[in-house]
């Protein structure tokens, strides 16, 4: 095997230095996703608005990694109200539509200037896991 990648996308970055995702191996593993509007630090008001984000930056990364929605095995979701579980379950059963092949999920109520935020676990299988 060789050595971990780092994995970022256009439009979305981190302050600190540190990638989107890094991959080893089969693993991919995201930094905390943000639900900022695209290319921007900018965190939009409504709880839609910031899992829409948030979906569409971790497909992005995923994609970079050589993974898809199919290879999540886990998300995590940091959430500044519990009551937000609703959106994000309106996009969750959308990307994930067969619910005895959804991925585990975790969420913890986390007050945050960053709004609601995301994490997750990838395990590449087959041709995509390939040393990076």
């Amino acid at each position: 095997m060789t050595g971990r990648r780092s994995i970022d996308i256009e439009g979305f970055g981190h302050r600190n230095p540190l990638p989107a995702a890094s991959r080893l191996g089969p693993l991919l593993v995201s930094s905390m996703v943000v639900g900022y509007d695209a290319g921007t630090t900018t965190v939009p008001p409504e709880p839609t608005a910031q899992v829409a984000n948030l979906f569409q930056h971790s497909a992005a990364v995923l994609a970079a990694g050589g993974a898809t929605w199919d290879d999540v095995v886990r998300m995590t979701f940091y959430l500044p109200d519990l009551a937000d579980r609703a959106a994000v379950n309106e996009v969750w059963t959308r990307v994930f539509p067969v619910a005895d092949r959804r991925p585990a999920r975790v969420a913890h109520q986390a007050d945050s200037h960053l709004g609601i935020r995301c994490e997750f676990i990838a395990y590449l299988t087959g041709e995509e896991s390939a040393p990076c």
